[in-house]
């Protein structure tokens, strides 16, 4: 999965952007030189695209060329194998669903996944180009709109980033940068794969560049009947974006994103469901004006999220079927404003300002007369200003230091401050420490949707500290980095006993005290070998579901000719899969891909997953499948 290209506090030899350098850092290098390198910029932990070794936060990269050859319909499994500290729920081959028994749920650290069975992921916020990407009645995203057809790399900030993005960012981000075309021409792929449990994989892609005008279009089609009885999952799925360069300096954007699929969930092997059938419809549409010049460059972005869902919330064997189904409408919709500045050498100040507005309309919907009753109705707004500092004191020192101002038409204002230091050390090596706030404001769902609500809940909030240090050696063959960090929060939001009567209540009355470490190593043998490995250890004074306590990753890459593999083995343990009853899971995962390119536009491969036939569960309730394959083809004109 070509180890080279995921990297976290990476640190190639390329232009200081705060200092003014004329050359544009999205400079195209070559292929060789980027493996060589590494991909050099990132723009998750400050608005415009910078080196990454000025910034004070751990950030991890997964890139295109990974995506591609782990072929995975989700970003989801990726980043379980290529990030330390991140981690995210499955329930079987292909697909998560909404609602209860659905999966995908996310966690960086601990923060982010649910504290409590049936809870969605929101302390870990999802964006796509920098805009968020959650249900705006729920407050969680849909994993099942993570589809990698659409992304050119996935910038995974692990840590609290509110001070740039708000509520939800408390726990860190994953930022999906879309599919762009670099040079002039015309480029087709196309790629079907078919495997176990009747699972059909399509997807076929356009990319167009000519001379400023540039396109994507994306589309895919993918089934699977699952490994269990009423598991099957069906997903339709299309993506556009078009860009025009209208000068060297200004640039206009503009795309849409529409995935349906229908999902069944079984429910536990112990209380198994019939008819709990889902079929969801998600959208998103932005338009951004981006300006980019020696000293300054910023963004004005317009965008607009929405969703409509139908949900059989289904019945036991034994009981009678619903009469009515769950439905609802939302929206998620804003706009944000930047402008990054250098106004002398080494220097770089970033001004941004964000409006969201959220919120839709619930309902049950009743299959014998139609008549329907409202759950909810209501939308929420949020406003916020944010500066960024940045300062390059000499050329061994960087200091970062930022702070939000964001109000909520409910929750009020919250002040979000962070500070950090990158420190340029002799050898390639840099040392970094970072201290910041993050927070989580409550969702509709938590204040007025479903008991227990609660219209009078506070805005969860943490303080993360972190030291982290990273280095090349033996000619940049070889690559190390380890961090520490300690978090320590209140007011999780949880569910308990109504102190004023009968019932339950959600109440801010949860705390967070993780600490942990992370390591991840990679070599380069020649350019036919590579190696690669990460590890993240976790302790949590109070315990959330889908964290696990240890997780190692460990794999090798080979590319010669007209072959490619790739193989991984992931070791999980202390994962907590039912908080009462205390159970955990441990198990180790060995995948293999293999392909090989017959023609130079035509090639075949073949995936193998869970090839030791572990037998465990992610979920309570719901076993994962064995051995499993897929095989395809794939064409690119």
């Amino acid at each position: 999965m070509t180890a080279s290209l995921v990297v976290t506090a990476l640190q190639a030899k390329v232009p200081d952007v705060s200092s003014g350098d004329s050359r544009s850092v999205s400079e195209e290098v070559s292929v060789s030189e980027r493996q060589d390198t590494i991909a050099h910029t990132v723009v998750t932990g400050t608005r415009n695209e910078t080196d990454i070794r000025h910034l004070p936060m751990t950030i991890s990269v997964v890139d295109r060329d990974v995506l591609e050859n782990s072929r995975s319909v989700s970003v989801l499994p990726v980043l379980n194998a290529q990030v330390p500290g991140f981690f995210s729920t499955s329930r079987g081959f292909l697909g998560y669903g909404v609602s209860e028994g659905s999966a995908g749920q996310m966690s960086v650290r601990g923060i982010g996944g649910p504290a409590q069975a049936g809870l969605q992921t929101t302390g870990l916020l999802v964006l796509i180009d920098g805009h968020p990407q959650y249900m705006g009645l729920m407050g969680h995203p849909i994993a099942d709109a993570c589809q990698t057809m659409m992304v050119e790399r996935v910038e995974v900030l692990r840590g609290p980033a509110s001070v740039l993005y708000g509520s939800n960012a408390m726990g860190g981000v994953l930022n999906i940068v879309t599919r762009k075309m670099q040079e002039d021409g015309i480029r087709t792929g196309v790629n079907l794969a078919g495997g176990s449990y009747g699972t059909f994989l399509g997807e076929v892609t356009n990319r167009i560049r000519r001379g400023r005008f540039s396109s994507v279009v994306t589309a895919s089609y993918n089934r699977s009947d699952g490994h269990r009885e009423n598991m099957f999952f069906e997903q339709y799925g299309g993506y556009a974006k078009l860009g025009y360069g209208f000068s060297e300096h200004w640039k206009l954007t503009a795309d849409v994103n529409v995935t349906h699929f229908n999902s069944s969930n079984p429910g536990s092997v112990d209380a198994p469901y019939i008819d709990n059938d889902q079929r969801i419809t998600r959208g998103m549409a932005s338009a951004a004006v981006e300006n980019v010049y020696e000293r300054t460059s910023g963004s004005l972005s317009f965008f607009y999220n929405w969703g409509n869902h139908w949900i059989n919330d289904g019945y036991h064997p034994g009981d009678e079927p619903l009469d009515y189904r769950f439905r609802s409408t939302d929206v998620m919709l804003g706009a944000s404003w930047y402008q990054s500045a250098s106004f002398f050498r080494g220097n770089r100040i970033t001004l941004g300002f964000d409006y969201f507005h959220f919120g839709g309309h619930a309902w049950n919907s009743f299959v014998e007369d139609g008549h329907t009753e409202d759950i909810a109705d209501k939308t929420l707004d949020e406003f916020a200003g944010y500066v960024d500092f940045r300062q390059n004191l000499g050329s061994w020192l960087t200091f970062d230091a930022g702070l939000r101002v964001d109000y909520h038409t409910v929750t009020g204002t919250e002040f979000i401050p962070q500070a950090g230091l990158a420190f340029h050390l002799p050898k390639d090596a840099e040392l970094k420490v970072m201290a910041g706030r993050g927070f989580r404001n409550p969702t509709i769902r938590e204040m007025y949707m479903f008991p227990p609500q609660n219209p009078d809940l506070q805005p969860e909030s943490l303080w993360s500290y972190e030291i982290s240090a990273s280095q090349y050696l033996f000619g940049r063959k070889l690559r190390y980095e380890a961090n520490l960090f300690y978090i320590h929060g209140d007011n999780l939001i949880m569910r308990l006993p109504n102190p004023s009567g009968s019932g339950m209540l959600n109440l801010n009355s949860g705390k967070i005290e993780n600490l942990g470490a992370e390591a991840a190593v990679s070599y380069r043998f020649n350019a036919v070998w590579s190696v690669y490995g990460n590890y993240s250890w976790l302790h949590m004074e109070n315990p959330v579901l889908a964290s696990p306590r240890h997780k190692l990753n460990i794999g090798a890459d080979f590319t010669k000719g007209r072959w490619n593999a790739s193989t991984g083995i992931q070791y999980v343990n202390g994962l907590c899969t039912d908080l009462d009853a205390g159970i955990e899971e441990d198990f180790i995962l060995w995948n293999l891909q293999c392909g090989f390119r017959i023609l130079d536009w035509l090639s075949v491969y073949v995936k193998g997953e869970n090839l030791l036939a572990q037998e465990y569960e992610i979920m309570a309730g719901y076993p994962m499948p064995r051995a499993s394959a897929i095989a395809g083809v794939s064409i690119e004109m």
